[in-house]
C-alpha cells in the first residue's frame, strides 16, 4: 500500500472522527479546515466515506455519520463483551458482588455486560442493554469523570476524577451500593463497577476494580507490532 494512500485512510478515519464530535454535522469548508486540506480533497474523502455509508449528506450541506457507522458498533460491542466477561467474573468473584462493564451513548448509559458471583449470596441483576441517565450512580459519573472538567459540573464528577473511583448508594436500586472506575480505552466511554446490597470497603474494593480495569484495558488495547 503506498504512502499516499495510508494518508488517505488517514484522513478519512480523522473525518469520521470530526463528524462523531459534532452533534450538529460538519460543513465541507468545517471539514478541509480541521484536515488542512483543499476543500476538494475533503469533498473527495467525504464522498468515499458517504459511499460506504460512514457519513451521510441529508442535503442541508452539512456532513453527519451515517448508519454504517452504528453497524459497526452492532459489531465492536460483542466483541468488547466476550473479551470483557472473564475479567468481570473474576472481580465479581473477588468482591462477592456483581460487576459490570458499561457505555456511555449520550446523555445515558448503557450495561453491555455484567457477572456475578458464585457464592450463592443475594445478587442485583443488571439488564443487558438497559439504559439510565448518565449522571446517576457511581457508573454515570465516573463515565463524566473521564471527560474534560466543565464549568458547574456536580462535585460528585469533580470528586470521582481526582480519586479515580465513584461510591453511590440507592441511586439505581433502594439499599444497594455501587462503586465504579472510568476505563480509558480511547475507542469509547466506559465504566466497569461493582453493586451489592449493604455497605462497600471503597477504598479497598476501589484498589480491586481499579486492577481489573487495568488488565481490561490492555486486554482490549490493540496489539503493537514488534
Amino acid at each position: 500500500m503506498s504512502k499516499g494512500t495510508l494518508q488517505t485512510l488517514e484522513r478519512g478515519i480523522q473525518v469520521v472522527g470530526f463528524v462523531a464530535e459534532a452533534a450538529n454535522g460538519l460543513t465541507m469548508a468545517q471539514i478541509a479546515q480541521k484536515l488542512g486540506t483543499h476543500r476538494t480533497i475533503a469533498y473527495r474523502i467525504v464522498a468515499t466515506l458517504e459511499e460506504h455509508g460512514l457519513v451521510s449528506r441529508p442535503g442541508d450541506n452539512r456532513v453527519y455519520l451515517g448508519s454504517g457507522v452504528l453497524t459497526l458498533a452492532n459489531s465492536y460491542l460483542p466483541q468488547i463483551r466476550r473479551i470483557a466477561q472473564p475479567v468481570l467474573a473474576e472481580l465479581a468473584t473477588e468482591t462477592d458482588t456483581t460487576a459490570f462493564l458499561a457505555v456511555a451513548q449520550g446523555d445515558a448509559f448503557s450495561v453491555i455486560a455484567s457477572a456475578d458471583a458464585n457464592t450463592g449470596g443475594l445478587q442485583i441483576g443488571y439488564r443487558i442493554g438497559g439504559s439510565h441517565p448518565i449522571h446517576q450512580s457511581a457508573v454515570g459519573i465516573t463515565i463524566l469523570a473521564g471527560r474534560p472538567p466543565v464549568p458547574g459540573e456536580p462535585e460528585a464528577v469533580s470528586d470521582a476524577r481526582a480519586k479515580g473511583y465513584s461510591l453511590t448508594t440507592g441511586q439505581l436500586h433502594p439499599g444497594a451500593t455501587g462503586l465504579a472506575c472510568p476505563l480509558f480505552t480511547g475507542a469509547l466511554e466506559a465504566s466497569v463497577g461493582i453493586v451489592t446490597m449493604g455497605d462497600l470497603d471503597g477504598d479497598r474494593c476501589a484498589a480491586i476494580v481499579k486492577r481489573h480495569v487495568a488488565e481490561l484495558a490492555q486486554r482490549l488495547a490493540p496489539e503493537t507490532d514488534p
